[in-house]
Order: C-alpha cells, then structure tokens, then sequence
C-alpha cells in the first residue's frame, strides 16, 4: 500500500498469505451447504465467539439487517444509540425492507448505552397504541465515540436486562477482536451473552470481503433464509472464506500492535501546537483529533494538503475534526512521517 492511509482500516488489503490461500481455496456451492472452505470459516467463527453457529455474509450492513431481520418483525421496535452505525450508517435498511422501527437513544461518553435509558425506552405492552419492543442492539467497539470497547461487565447487566423484559440482544461486534485485545478478555466473554453478533473480516484483519454473524443454532438456520431473501446467497465463496479463516487465526494475534501505533499517533499529535487530542481516550486503533481556533485553516484544507503533498489520507469527520484509523499496513515508520507532515504543514 503506497499511501498512508488513515482515513480506517476498512482501506486495508489483503496479506499475501491471504491472497495465496484464496488462490488456492477448496470451493464448493455455498448456497448448496457445499463450501468446505466456507463451512471451516463459520465453524472457527461460531467457536472463538462462544456461539453455536455461524453465517459469512457480504458485509457487516448485510449481518447487521440479516440479524434485525430475523430477530424481528415488521412493526416491532429495537432500541439502539442515536450514534450506532446500524441507525446512522446503514441506510435504513431495518427500517425500509423489515418495517422495524429503532427507538433511539444517547451513547454516553464511555460507549455505553445507560441501563436506565434502555429501561425507559421499553414500552408497555399492555398499550395496544405501542410497538412491541424486541430487540436491543449494542455496539463493540463504539466507533462514534472514539473506539472505546464495552466490558464484559456492562455486557452482561445488559444481557440481565434484557432477560428480565424478554428481549433479545444483538451485537455489532465489527471491531469486537480490537475490544477484547484492549481489554485483555477473550472475545467470547463480550460476544457470548449475546442472542446474535457480527464481526468484520474486512476491516483491521485485512481480508478483502465479509463478515460473519454468529448466534444459536436455530437463529442461523432462519438467518440464512433470511440472507438468501436479500440477495447474499454466495456461491464459491470459499475464495472469499480463505482469507477469513487466516484473519481470525492469524491477524487477530497482532491487533495490539495498531494500537500501539494508534497511541504513539496521539502522543504526537498533542505534542504538535494546534491540535488538539484526548490521549486518553484512544483505548484501541482510532484517533479522534482536531484543530484548534489558532489555526487559520480548516481539516479540508489541511487534509488536502497531507494528501497532495505527503500521499497521507485522512477522515475528515467536521469542520475542524478528524478521525485516523491504524492498521496493518500503518507502521511505527508511518505514524512517524504523518506526525511530521502535520508539524510541517502547521
């Protein structure tokens, strides 16, 4: 990868070992239940999530509306954070192809959803003028707020609030491996309780296409029904699954490395007069930073720069706000030629 490209670790490519395994990938009829390479995916993922199943899909969109899809009803009600990616990023699709309504409310600073909130968005059955109240959707890592990864603690309270309403929960887990290298927990211990959960193959462990949703067995068979309504039923995806299969036994292994170069990344911005940065908060491979009034220019402005000059590409997420991403191809040596690049354009 030439440039430097900071703007997330959905830009990642794929390994050579990947692109070898792919080359080379048993395939079969996926749609069929043919795939072997496919088969050795979702048993490896159904296992490291501490589920019984598992289901590869396109995309985390697909496994995300394939879960709400399936859990739900059209006219029924998930109660989800006002900054989540399902409601803000995935162009309605729950709502537009389930007719499930999302009850909405604030992600705190810590990427929780507070328990008294989820609490008081739960309706009261016994009105026949409400929606049912079905699902509640967390999301690991919270990527709005910074990446910061929800324990398995506050998992779990969850969990128990949702077994005392009978709801189900599903979780957006697509960085759930940075949550768990972050907090030093097995990722089965954040994704377990849940009654669904995706994860993202194709952002910081490089493969080139997918995602997978894992669950109880029973869920995944109506799941795939479900998957094929929309259009992801996929034929040799072995091709595909070969890469999975080394993104969860193999890059997951080095996950902390980018976040390590994710804080050496804030370290050195807040050294950098003009910019501003919570150090803090960068818990696993995002930065969120930004410009302070001194300077005489917008992100745009620096952005285009950076990119011009320097091949560095970043997210510019507001006026004078950005958000970098590490990954496996953002090296020590990068995070080093981006710092100076900043210092020489400011």
């Amino acid at each position: 990868m030439d440039a430097i490209d900071l703007r997330s670790d959905t830009v990642t490519w794929p390994t050579p070992e990947m692109r070898e395994a792919m080359a080379y990938a048993e395939v079969g009829d996926d749609v069929w239940g043919d795939d072997p390479t496919v088969k050795r995916l979702e048993a490896l993922a159904a296992e490291r999530m501490g589920q019984e199943a598992a289901l590869f899909v396109a995309s985390g969109t697909m496994g995300n509306l394939i879960a709400i899809l399936t859990h739900c009803r059209p006219g029924d009600e998930m109660i989800v954070g006002k900054a989540a990616h399902t409601f803000k990023y995935e162009v309605g699709g729950a709502a537009a192809l389930g007719g499930v309504h999302p009850y909405t409310i604030p992600v705190q600073a810590d990427g929780t959803l507070d328990l008294d909130d989820i609490r008081h968005a739960i309706r009261d059955r016994s009105d026949i003028h409400y929606p049912l109240t079905r699902l509640v959707e967390l999301e690991n890592t919270q990527g709005t707020v910074g990446g910061i990864p929800l324990t398995p603690e506050y998992t779990r309270a969850v969990r128990a609030l949702c077994d005392e309403h009978g709801l189900l929960l599903h979780i957006d887990g697509a960085r759930i491996w940075n949550a768990a290298v972050a907090l030093g927990v097995d990722v089965s211990e954040l994704a377990g309780p849940a009654d669904s959960i995706t994860f993202c193959l194709s952002k910081g462990l490089c493969a080139p296409v997918g995602s997978v949703l894992c669950g109880p067995a029973e869920f995944i068979d109506r799941a795939r029904r479900t998957r094929k309504m929309l259009g992801g039923g996929m034929r040799q995806a072995g091709i595909l699954a070969a890469a999975g299969i080394i993104a969860i036994e193999k890059m997951t292994g080095r996950l902390h490395e980018d976040h390590a170069n994710a804080r050496r990344l804030a370290e050195g911005l807040s050294q950098i007069d003009g910019v501003l940065v919570d150090v803090e908060r960068v818990c696993t491979n995002m930065v969120f930073f930004s410009l302070d009034e001194s300077v005489p220019f917008d992100a745009r402005t620096l952005a285009a720069r950076l990119e011009a000059e320097h091949n560095i590409k970043l997210d510019v997420t507001g006026e004078r706000n950005f958000r970098a991403v590490t990954h496996y191809w953002i090296t020590p040596e990068r995070v080093e030629v981006t710092l100076q690049a900043i210092r020489e354009a400011l």
